[in-house]
């Protein structure tokens, strides 16, 4: 969707999507009552993301704004994605579909918009890993405006390790657990049922 009903100021709450995307995903929204505001209560904005193992700053562009004067919710998606990629880079993920033919593929991701950004900002987008199953994982992140030093949205997704050829989901390599429980700084729990990898 475009238009009136797709800001994050709308009072639209949510967006699902499933299915891989090589770039930002369009945005489904449903409508609902605004969203609680999560104010700093004293904490800086990278104190809000201190949980966070990885964190990305990105200047707010102009550009990304749309006719309603705010940030056009898709950017939040090209944001999450940023941080996402940065993630699967520190974990040794990231060359493994060219190098091997398997690595991650985005099978859902859902965003809760809880306040509008607008230029000029920076934003700071956490991204970690809150569940390990047998041949997925889990991602949430945290978006913090620093001009308003809060969490504007939230988002978690699920990632699914693919034989690209095969189209056939396989378990997570134990080194890519290992990487990502080293990032972490903890261990998980090992739920070992698969994953199917997304329909196109």
């Amino acid at each position: 969707m475009s238009g009136p009903e797709s800001g994050p100021g709308s009072g639209l709450t949510s967006a699902t999507r499933t299915g891989f995307f090589a770039s930002a995903p369009p945005a489904f929204c449903n409508t609902g009552a605004e969203m609680p505001d999560k104010s700093s209560a004293g904490l800086s904005s990278r104190e809000l993301l201190a949980d966070f193992p990885i964190v990305v700053s990105l200047p707010v562009q102009w550009g990304e704004q749309d006719l309603f004067g705010h940030v056009n919710n898709i950017v939040y998606f090209r944001w999450l994605e940023t941080a996402r990629i940065a993630y699967l880079e520190r974990i040794g993920m990231s060359m493994m579909v060219a190098e091997n033919g398997v690595g991650p593929i985005l099978a859902a991701i859902r965003c809760d918009f809880r306040r509008p950004v607008t230029y000029p900002d920076t934003v700071l987008i956490g991204a970690r890993v809150t569940r390990i199953g047998n041949s997925s994982f889990q991602m949430e992140h945290n978006i913090i405006s620093q001009a308003e030093n809060m969490v504007v949205a939230e988002a978690d997704s699920t990632l699914v390790f693919l034989d690209y050829r095969a189209q056939a989901s396989l378990s997570l390599p134990d080194s890519i657990r290992r990487a990502i429980s080293e990032l972490e700084g903890r261990d998980f729990e090992f739920r070992g049922q698969a994953t199917q990898p997304p329909n196109f």
